[in-house]
């Protein structure tokens, strides 16, 4: 559908977190105005996200042809929460023709706090860390790591989480971002029509999965009888 800066508006999904939420919004005169917010109980996105987005959409009277644009958050986080909210945000993409943009968890925290950097607790006393004060670095840091890069980093590091904080004291502690979060974070890229090829597009996972990095490789059956 075609675009204009009248009266678009944009839906937004975040299902990489404990808590997933779907955002609707309007676009009028390069301002958005967020109409509402839903949230979503960790593990549930597999049977919640599609009513959500139908629930939000119809208490707002707005069709999804009325979408100008979805943007959806694309890791790094739950490699199962990624996938659903990808795969859903791809559908809606592809079947209806909306321009997509994905952006990084990383990015909309450190925007939401206004600093340059921001970090996440990656689970297994790692985490991930992004610095967008320069070529925009996103990287995934064992403790000892991160505690150092914390340190250099002080209240321009933003955090939303207490494990992250008890390793970086000094950093800037703001609520977990949201897909209204999201939609703010995107709003140049939706200006510059500056959207993402849905069929190129894959999660920002930042490491393998667990399946990947427990499977067993299979033993060659090559030169056995």
């Amino acid at each position: 559908m075609g675009l204009t800066q009248v009266d678009m508006l944009l839906l937004a999904i975040d299902t990489c977190g404990p808590l997933g939420t779907v955002a609707l919004a309007r676009l009028a005169g390069g301002r958005i105005e967020i109409l509402g917010e839903t949230e979503l109980p960790g593990k549930t996105w597999s049977v919640r996200l599609v009513p959500a987005i139908h629930e939000l959409l119809g208490g707002h009277n707005s069709p999804l042809d009325r979408i100008g644009a979805v943007i959806m958050t694309s890791g790094p986080g739950s490699f199962t929460g990624i996938r659903i909210g990808l795969s859903t945000a791809k559908g809606l993409a592809e079947a209806r023709s909306i321009p997509l943009i994905a952006v990084s968890r990383l990015a909309v925290l450190a925007h939401k706090a206004q600093v340059r950097a921001a970090a996440l607790d990656a689970g297994r006393g790692e985490f991930y860390l992004g610095d967008f004060s320069g070529e925009k670095r996103e990287s995934l840091l064992t403790r000892g790591e991160f505690e150092e890069a914390a340190s250099a980093q002080g209240q321009n590091l933003a955090v939303c989480e207490a494990s992250a904080l008890g390793v970086a004291a000094a950093a800037t502690r703001v609520p977990a971002p949201t897909a209204a979060d999201a939609l703010l974070f995107a709003l140049p890229r939706i200006d510059a029509r500056d959207f993402d090829d849905p069929v190129a597009l894959d999660g920002h996972y930042l490491r393998r999965s667990d399946a990947e990095i427990f499977s067993k490789p299979k033993l060659s059956m090559v030169g056995r009888s």
